[in-house]
Parts: C-alpha cells; sequence; structure tokens
C-alpha cells in the first residue's frame, strides 16, 4: 500500500502540503490531479522516499527497484546505456533474469528503438522507455509523475493500457496527471487543493 498521514511539507517557508492524508491499495489504480505548483510532484517525492516530510508519516519510503518504481517527469535514463538496457536495469540491479523487456519495448511501440542511447530518441520515446523500466520488474508500487505528458494519442493510449494492467496485476499505482484518459481508468480520481487531497 502507498499511504500518507498528517503530511505537512514546506519549501521556502512557503506551506505546500497542509495535512495531506492518502492511502492506495493494492491492485488499485489512484490519479491525482491539481494545478501546477499545487504539489504533486513533492507528494510523490516523499512517498518513494525522495525527500522527508516536515511532519506526518509516509509509506513505503525508499525502497528497492523489486518493491516500489518511481517515474519522474525527469525520466532519470542512464545516457550511457541504449533504451533496453535502461529498461533492464532494475531487473540486473535485483540480480533478476531479464525477461519482459522486448515485450515491454513491443506493447509501447518502440522495439525497433532498442539499441539506440536516450539522446537519439525523441522525449516521448524516452518517456516510453521510462515506464517500460518502472514496470518491468513488477513491483508492488508504482509512483509516476505526469507518465503520458510528452505522448502521441496511440503513445498515450498504449501507456495507459499498460498503467492499468499493472494495477490489475496486484500493483498499487498512483499517478500524478492532468491526462483525461488516465483519469478515465482510474478506480478513484483524487484532487490536490490548498495543499490537501480532496476526493
Amino acid at each position: 500500500m502507498i499511504r500518507a498521514a498528517g503530511v505537512h511539507r514546506s519549501f521556502d517557508g512557503v506551506s505546500v502540503l497542509r495535512g495531506v492524508d492518502l492511502a492506495v491499495s493494492a491492485g488499485e489504480l489512484v490519479t491525482l490531479s491539481g494545478p501546477s505548483g499545487s504539489g504533486k510532484t513533492a507528494l510523490l517525492s516523499l512517498l518513494c522516499g525522495f525527500d522527508s516530510p516536515d511532519s506526518g508519516t509516509v509509506s513505503p519510503g525508499l525502497a528497492s527497484w523489486s518493491d516500489c518504481a518511481v517515474l519522474p517527469q525527469s525520466l532519470g535514463l542512464a545516457s550511457e546505456l541504449t533504451l533496453e538496457e535502461n529498461v533492464a536495469l532494475p531487473l540486473r540491479l535485483a540480480g533478476r533474469a531479464v525477461d519482459g523487456v522486448s515485450g515491454l519495448l513491443a506493447e509501447l511501440g518502440i522495439d525497433g528503438l532498442g539499441a539506440r542511447y536516450p539522446g537519439q530518441v525523441s522525449f516521448g520515446q524516452q518517456q516510453r522507455a521510462a515506464l517500460a523500466r518502472a514496470v518491468v520488474a513488477r513491483p508492488a508500487a508504482l509512483l509516476a509523475d505526469e507518465p503520458t505528458a510528452h505522448l502521441d494519442a496511440a503513445s498515450a493510449v498504449a501507456a495507459v493500457g499498460l498503467l492499468r494492467r499493472v494495477a490489475d496485476e496486484g500493483a498499487a499505482v498512483l499517478i500524478a496527471t492532468h491526462h483525461d484518459a488516465v483519469h478515465a481508468v482510474a478506480d478513484r480520481v483524487l484532487e490536490l487543493v490548498d495543499g490537501q487531497v480532496q476526493g
């Protein structure tokens, strides 16, 4: 489960999160909406352990790739690795067999680009590779920040389908997004307003 209880976080004296309570159960896909600057990215950073709250508690916190996967807006692909190597990285770090990489690349329409480096493909193609990397190890929890922001309509459909499948297979999935197509497949749609989660 992904959980936040009474979470407060301020930056440079400005209160961004004001007593956030949130829970996402295994097998559930929850989307989080809110205007830019409302604190969605800040909340995801707390939930994955990239940051610590001023008060309150969060879980799962920073975990291994096999337990909790993160898809940040910055993507975080390693420039010295090919797309295929980037996707396989969580499996290698966990000491697991490298299975499922080619299938994910094909599902997301980038199977012909696996041997290329991030700098040789578009940002949208990089985003699809980062999504494949996030889910390849079948994480128990997935936190994704605007995972379809740079995708065309067809690519977004494939990404949304994959995200829904990850939840259906038992992961707790929390997605910060403005994309109606992502909200449409969610079990619940929440909104971050004035530093608190509503919905």
